[in-house]
């Protein structure tokens, strides 16, 4: 430690204070894996809104080209 180091310089390196943000309660207690699963699940559903999304607008401008040509 430096002698000449001010008051918050000398808590530094690997010995260094950890800082935590939140509250110990507030931390999430799901492991890797949980998450992962639940990131999959989140983009699986998302996908299925974009298909449906897609098969809506397709139905749509094919009744609309079936209007026109009438």
């Amino acid at each position: 430690m430096n002698p000449y180091s001010k008051p918050g310089e000398s808590k530094i390196g690997a010995k260094r204070p950890r800082i935590l943000h939140l509250p110990p309660d507030a931390l999430e207690q799901r492991n890797r894996q949980e998450r992962q699963v639940q990131k999959e699940a989140v983009a699986a559903e998302r996908r299925a809104i974009k298909k449906s999304a897609r098969r809506y607008l397709k139905d749509q401008m094919n009744s609309e080209v079936a209007d026109a040509n009438s």
